[in-house]
C-alpha cells in the first residue's frame, strides 16, 4: 500500500476462524490503537460455524473447552470482526478473488488430515487415522454419521495428547459422555461398542511423552476404567532424569504415572473396561487376520525400544505382538495445500518465512501471509497460536506501505460476489441463532431419558447453514 493510496481502512482476509484465525484477527484489531492505520477484517471459514479446532478437533470432554470457546466468543463479540462461514477458499472464492477484494491475506487454515504412517498392513479394514475419528465424535458435517465400533481390543498408537483423546473415548462408558455436546448418533456408536481394552503405545519412555498433565490427568476421570502399567517400561537414562530435575510438567507426568504403577497394585475390585498405557514400543506392521478375518486387523507387531542416553531410542531386536481388531494412528497432524499458495509437501505447511509466504522465486508474495499450524506446524498447544499471530501480524504492519491495494475493497463487494455465485455463507449473527439452538437442544431429553446437557451439536452441513441463515430469511 503505498502513500498515496486512499485513505481508507486497509482490507485484510483471514481464512480459517479457528483459534489461529482468531487469535490474528484480535490483535491485528487491536493494534489500530497504536497505528496510523484502521483495519477492515473479514474472517472466512469452510464450515458454518467457527472455533475450527475448538469445535471439530478436541475431544468433547476435555476440561479447557469452555474456557477457550468463551476467550474467542468475546472476541467476535465485539463486533469489529466480520464472520463469513460456509465459505470454501479454493471453490467458491479464488486466490485471485481475494486479491481483486482485500489488501492483505492471512491463511490460518490448520492442519487437518492425519499424518501418514509407513508400516506394512496399514491399509487394512480396522486402521483407522486418529483425525477421522475425532472428526467422527466431535459432529463434523463433513464425515460420515456412522463409525465402525466392533473391537473388544484396540490400539492407538502415539503419545500425544490426541491418543489420549482417541484413548479415553474409546475406554469411556458412552452414559458418561451424555453430558458432553456429543450428537445422539456418536452417543448411539459408543454405546453399542463392545470395547474392553484399550492399548496405547508409544516409542520413547515415560519422561518423552508429548502429552501434558491435564491430559493425563484426565484419564484418571473415567469411571469404571482401570489404567494398566507395566513395570519394564520404566525405564530412564541421563536425559530423562536431567529432563525430570529440570522441568516441572515433566516430573508432574512421571510422578503421576509412577504413582499409578504402585497403586495399581492396590486395587481389590476390577473394573469392567482397562486403558493399558505402554511406552517404548515402536510399531512394525499391523497384522492380518485369517480365514473370514483376511483383509482385517488381527493385531500390531512392536519392536521394543531402549533409550540410547540423550533422550532418544533405538531398536533392542525383540519383538512383541499384542492382539487387536482395530489400529488408531495419533503420530500427528498433515497440512492441506491451499490453491495458488506455495506449499512443502514434505512438512506440511505453506513456505513462509515469519509467516510471509514466500513464492517459488523465493521472495514474499505481497500481501499474503500464514499463521497457526499452517505456518509452523501442528506442534503446540493452542495457547501457542498467539505467538504465531503476533509475528505474522508484526510482519503485515512491518509490510503496510508495500501491500498491492485492493481493486474491489469495499466491504459490500465481497458480499455482492459471494451472492452472485449462490454462496449461502453464514455470519457471527448467524452463529449466534445455531449456538441458542443447540443449547436449546441440550435441554431436550435423549434417548436415555432426560440428561443434564449443555447443548448438542447440529451436524448436517445444510441444517447448520438453514439455522443460522433463518433469520435474514425471516427477514427478507
Amino acid at each position: 500500500m503505498s502513500d498515496n493510496a486512499p485513505a481508507r481502512p486497509l482490507r485484510v482476509a483471514i481464512i480459517g476462524a479457528g483459534p489461529a484465525g482468531v487469535y490474528a484477527a484480535d490483535i491485528l484489531a487491536k493494534s489500530q490503537d497504536k497505528s496510523e492505520h484502521t483495519f477492515s477484517i473479514d474472517l472466512f471459514d469452510r464450515y458454518p460455524a467457527p472455533f475450527g479446532l475448538i469445535r471439530y478437533g478436541v475431544a468433547p470432554d476435555h476440561p479447557r473447552i469452555k474456557g477457550i470457546v468463551k476467550a474467542l466468543h468475546k472476541v467476535m463479540d465485539r463486533g469489529d470482526i466480520r464472520l463469513l462461514g460456509n465459505v470454501d477458499v479454493g471453490s467458491d472464492l479464488t486466490l485471485e478473488d481475494l486479491r481483486h477484494h482485500y489488501d492483505a491475506v492471512i491463511y490460518a487454515t490448520g492442519a487437518i488430515r492425519d499424518a501418514e504412517l509407513d508400516i506394512p498392513g496399514i491399509e487394512l479394514e480396522g486402521s483407522f487415522g486418529a483425525a477421522d475419528f475425532v472428526s467422527w465424535y466431535d459432529g463434523h458435517p463433513d464425515y460420515p454419521r456412522d463409525w465402525p465400533l466392533e473391537a473388544e481390543k484396540v490400539a492407538v498408537i502415539g503419545n500425544g495428547n490426541v491418543a489420549l483423546d482417541v484413548a479415553r473415548v474409546l475406554a469411556k462408558h458412552a452414559e458418561s459422555m451424555l453430558t458432553t455436546e456429543i450428537p445422539d448418533n456418536v452417543y448411539e456408536g459408543l454405546a453399542a461398542s463392545p470395547v474392553n481394552d484399550v492399548h496405547v503405545f508409544g516409542r520413547r519412555g515415560p519422561a518423552q511423552v508429548k502429552f501434558t498433565p491435564l491430559e493425563l490427568r484426565e484419564l484418571a476421570h473415567s469411571q469404571d476404567v482401570d489404567i494398566v502399567l507395566y513395570e519394564e517400561d520404566f525405564e530412564f537414562d541421563e536425559a530423562s532424569d536431567e529432563s525430570i530435575r529440570t522441568n516441572n510438567q515433566v516430573k508432574t507426568m512421571v510422578n503421576t504415572l509412577t504413582n499409578w504403577l504402585v497403586e495399581q497394585e492396590e486395587r481389590t475390585e476390577e473394573a469392567s473396561r482397562r486403558l493399558h498405557m505402554h511406552f517404548l514400543h515402536q510399531p512394525v506392521e499391523i497384522l492380518e487376520g485369517s480365514g473370514e478375518q483376511a483383509g482385517k486387523v488381527a493385531g500390531v507387531r512392536f519392536e521394543r525400544m531402549e533409550l540410547d542416553g540423550s533422550g532418544g531410542v533405538s531398536g533392542t531386536g525383540e519383538y512383541i505382538d499384542y492382539e487387536c481388531q482395530a489400529v488408531y494412528r495419533a503420530i500427528g497432524y498433515f497440512g492441506s495445500e491451499v490453491s495458488g499458495v506455495p506449499f512443502d509437501s514434505r512438512r506440511g505447511v505453506i513456505v513462509n518465512e515469519a509467516g510471509r509466504v514466500i513464492g517459488d522465486d523465493g521472495a514474499h508474495m505481497p500481501g499474503t501471509y500464514a499463521t497457526g499450524w499452517i505456518k509452523r506446524g501442528p506442534v503446540g498447544l493452542i495457547g501457542h497460536t498467539k505467538g504465531d499471530a503476533l509475528e505474522t501480524v508484526g510482519c503485515l504492519l512491518e509490510d503496510i506501505h508495500q501491500l498491492p491495494p485492493a481493486a474491489s475493497p469495499e466491504e459490500q463487494s465481497i458480499i455482492e460476489l459471494l451472492e452472485s455465485r449462490g454462496v449461502e455463507y453464514t455470519t457471527w449473527e448467524g452463529w449466534l441463532q445455531l449456538d441458542q439452538h443447540e443449547v436449546g437442544l441440550g435441554s431436550e431429553a435423549t434417548s436415555k431419558g432426560p440428561v443434564e446437557r449443555e447443548r448438542v451439536k447440529v451436524v448436517p452441513r445444510d441444517e447448520m447453514v438453514r439455522i443460522s441463515r433463518q433469520l435474514d430469511r425471516d427477514l427478507g
